[in-house]
This record gives C-alpha cells, sequence and structure tokens, in this order.
C-alpha cells in the first residue's frame, strides 16, 4: 500500500478510483476502465470522443485517455502521466510529471508518434492535489492537442505552453 504523503492520506487505489469517478462523469468519456485490473489498478483508462473533449471539427475519430498516478519512494511530490492517445494516427500527447528528462525540470510535454518521442518541452509543476492536478491539465489538453502540427504527415508540437 502506497501513502500519498501530504494529500490526505490518499493511497494509489484511493487516488485512482477518484479518477475513475472524474472520468467517468466527464462528457466525452466513455468505456472507463483500470489497467491491469480493477484489484491492481496502475492506470486509468477512458475511450473518448474527440469531438465532445476536443471540437466538432476536429478529424480524429477515436481517441483514449491514460492516466497514471504514483509516489516513488524519496520523491515529495506525486508522479504522473495524463495521455491523450490516437491510436489511428498512432499519436500520443502526453504531460509527464517523472524522472524521465530531467534538462526539462520536474513535468514535460510530449508527443509521440509512430512509438517514437517527436517533441518535448518543459512545462508547469503544479504542487496541487492530484486530483486538482488532474483537472488543470484536462483543461489544458484541448489547447496542447490543437497546437499539434503536421508536415509531410510528421506531427510537431512547435511551442509550449501554447
Amino acid at each position: 500500500m502506497i501513502f500519498l504523503a501530504g494529500r490526505d492520506r490518499y493511497t494509489q487505489r484511493t487516488l485512482l478510483r477518484d479518477v475513475h469517478d472524474r472520468l467517468t462523469n466527464q462528457a466525452g468519456c466513455e468505456d472507463v476502465r483500470y489497467r491491469p485490473s480493477r484489484r491492481r489498478p496502475r492506470y486509468v483508462i477512458g475511450d473518448v470522443d474527440p469531438t465532445t473533449l476536443l471540437s466538432d471539427s476536429y478529424d480524429a475519430t477515436t481517441a483514449r485517455l491514460e492516466i497514471r498516478f504514483w509516489y516513488p519512494a524519496g520523491v515529495d511530490h506525486e508522479y504522473y502521466r495524463i495521455n491523450w492517445v490516437e491510436p489511428d494516427r498512432n499519436l500520443m500527447l502526453g504531460f509527464h510529471q517523472d524522472a524521465d528528462h530531467p534538462d526539462l525540470g520536474p513535468c514535460h510535454i510530449q508527443l509521440n508518434h509512430k512509438d517514437a518521442s517527436v517533441d518535448r518541452h518543459s512545462a508547469s509543476f503544479l504542487d496541487a492535489h492530484p486530483l486538482a492536478v488532474l483537472d488543470d491539465r484536462l483543461q489544458q489538453l484541448p489547447a496542447a492537442v490543437e497546437a499539434i502540427t503536421w508536415e509531410n504527415g510528421s506531427p510537431s508540437l512547435p511551442t509550449w505552453p501554447v
């Protein structure tokens, strides 16, 4: 059992249950589920109608949100990955607060295409309750997705923040 220090003694399981409930009530989210299972949750995944979450003119027909929070030993804040995934275009855009790219600071936004990273930018560190972080990142997500530019079939994220 992992306790998230300074966050009302949340366990990771309790936090992911609350993330699940939050996505279940998000307009455009359907089939919200745990991975690998409800008994051992590590991620919360929800299928998304892109036209509801972004805009009616968005050209992707399928997308999903993949959300993970965890609290590694020796770190005084949560790590998370809040990813927008478009399987048909093999595209992922995510806010990541982890130790993967220390040159970008504690948090970055990352764009992957065809299973490879194509762009990364530093993102603001949010020292808040994980559900408040989730709400802030979900509010930023439409602008981030719309900032993606395509040239010759390859995406890029020219600048962040937008």
